[in-house]
């Protein structure tokens, strides 16, 4: 660059410096001022709200109860004729030391009841295994091995033990060998007492019902009802009946009486199991008293059946039983068979079931139903399950109608012949079809000359047999009962805040966090 031009290009710089304005005196110590001003500022919100903050954190603090664990129980109900598992839940903090239990599974064993494996003892516990397997499905893995686990046989097995008490032991020991292979707490198993069996069917009925206990929405809580609706149970089986209630309590005596405290409240009720009773052996029974009445003939008019059906039976069958007492003289010799011969005649059919009871036993005592048995005068509201039930459900009469239009339609079911029954209902089991009279006409029997129910007090008899979602039996009232027994777990409690409290908390700290941040950044800002 020529020396002139580098001289002009120097002078045009000195004279761009000199033109530029300098600050006014005073401007730049008035900006850091009011940048300490506003720093000072948000350090005094920054110190307000970390204190509100930390009040916030403090104060209102409570015990949070964590919700309850699920614990889980599972029982076998082993009957005459089948046998079936229930698999139950309940809360682990129980109201009153009894959990509130509501059912997971309900699993129907393949086959006979067990009391039917008296010669082959194994397949008795072989036959759980598929219903076992199932329960394992629902219950958690890691819960398995705490859950109790209990097989309750009935009337089937009472009667077995009679007969043959080894088989009994044998059929108990493999069923208790087959379920101690799973991965669950097993509790036992063993023959329940008819008693028993009814006092748990009663649990069970009131239970579902929330005659012990109901839960308000509104307060959060479990509340006694004050005015409790008690039912009574009616529970027909195969082999056995069961009544109970809970009468006045100047009514009850020693003999049939029990008593639950559930709930915190203690229960005094009748309870009487009639082994022999059930409808299997009652027909067994009938059977043989129709055979020995028209004996030497093996030909048989059996009112109960309906005209058109034939039955062969063998002489042996009688003697497996000890309901029907094999060895009763009366009966033909020798183990051929007889052939029952279906006539439909209603009233003789209640005739010849009216003779499977003794009423003479009872004299002129107004405090007995039948056989000599003690019973108190009959109170309240009562539900009739099982085979009270599926027999009624069959003649559509479980919706509460009258005395008189039961009567009704039991007389016109009997009427039908064979031939009009098996084409009208093609989907019924044909071994069930043909005893639907002779059913019907024995619970009218028993409910009515038995249990001294009356025209009037047969509208206190609801036939159901479920309720709450939950089937009725006697195995949801064993787990029940059961539960008083299962030590209840002190909920896990935390420190915690209420909602609101703890939102403000959160907004004030959040609050902190913006300020300090923009604290932050006016510092560096220059």
């Amino acid at each position: 660059m020529p020396n002139w031009a580098m001289n002009i290009h120097l002078q045009d710089k000195q004279e761009n410096r000199c033109s530029r304005v300098p600050p006014k005196a005073g401007a730049f110590p008035l900006m850091l001022a009011r940048k300490k001003s506003f720093t000072s500022a948000i350090i005094g919100a920054l110190v307000a709200l970390s204190i509100i903050a930390l009040v916030l954190s403090l104060v209102g603090v409570e015990d949070v109860t964590l919700p309850p664990t699920v614990k889980y129980g599972m029982v076998f109900d082993a009957g005459s004729s089948h046998t079936s598992l229930f698999v139950y839940e309940w809360d682990s903090d129980k109201e009153n030391d009894t959990g509130v239990v509501s059912q997971t599974l309900s699993c129907d064993v393949q086959g006979q009841g067990i009391s039917s494996y008296a010669n082959n003892p194994p397949e008795a516990g072989n036959s759980l295994r598929e219903c076992l397997d199932k329960a394992l499905e629902v219950i958690p893995a890691e819960q398995q091995r705490d859950v109790p686990a209990y097989l309750g046989a009935t009337a089937g097995m009472r009667l077995l033990r009679e007969q043959n008490s080894s088989a009994t032991e044998q059929i108990l020991a493999e069923v208790a060998e087959t379920m101690q292979e799973y991965p669950v707490a097993f509790k036992g198993a063993r023959v329940l007492t008819g008693e028993e069996e009814g006092a748990y069917g009663w649990i069970t009925i009131n239970y579902l019902l929330d005659s012990f206990t109901k839960y308000s929405p509104k307060a959060h809580t479990w509340l006694h009802p004050e005015a409790a609706n008690i039912f009574g149970a009616l529970d027909l089986g195969g082999a056995s009946t069961q009544i109970t209630f809970m009468p006045e309590g100047s009514a009850l005596r020693q003999n049939g009486a029990s008593e639950f405290t559930l709930y915190g409240y203690r229960h005094n009720i009748y309870t009487h199991s009639y082994l022999c009773y059930g409808q299997d052996e009652m027909l067994q029974r009938l059977a043989k008293e129709l055979i020995v009445e028209s004996s030497p003939s093996r030909r048989v008019r059996h009112p109960c059946y309906p005209e058109g059906y034939k039955e062969t039976v063998w002489l042996s069958s009688f003697r497996a039983s000890p309901c029907t007492d094999g060895s009763d003289p009366r009966l033909p010799l020798g183990d051929g068979s007889a052939t029952l011969e279906g006539r439909g005649d209603a009233s003789g059919c209640r005739a010849a079931l009216r003779k499977l009871f003794n009423f003479s036993a009872c004299g002129q005592s107004q405090d007995c139903a039948f056989d000599g048995v003690y019973q108190p005068p009959l109170r309240g509201k009562f539900i009739a399950f099982s085979a009270f039930y599926y027999n009624f459900k069959f003649l559509n009469l479980t919706e509460g109608q009258p005395l008189a239009v039961v009567r009704q339609a039991i007389e016109g079911l009997c009427t039908r012949s064979w031939e009009d029954l098996s084409s009208s209902y093609p989907k019924e089991n044909p071994k069930r079809l043909p005893k639907y009279c002779a059913n019907a006409n024995y619970i009218l029997t028993l409910l009515l000359d038995a249990y001294k129910f009356n025209e009037t007090s047969w509208n206190n008899i609801f036939f159901q047999m479920k309720a709450g979602g939950a089937e009725l039996g006697w195995t949801l009232g064993y787990m029940l009962n059961l539960t008083n027994m299962v030590p209840a777990e002190v909920p896990a409690r935390l420190k915690g805040h209420r909602a609101p409290l703890w939102a403000a908390a959160i907004t004030f700290i959040i609050l902190t966090l913006v300020l300090g941040l923009a604290a932050l950044l006016l510092q560096l800002w220059v």
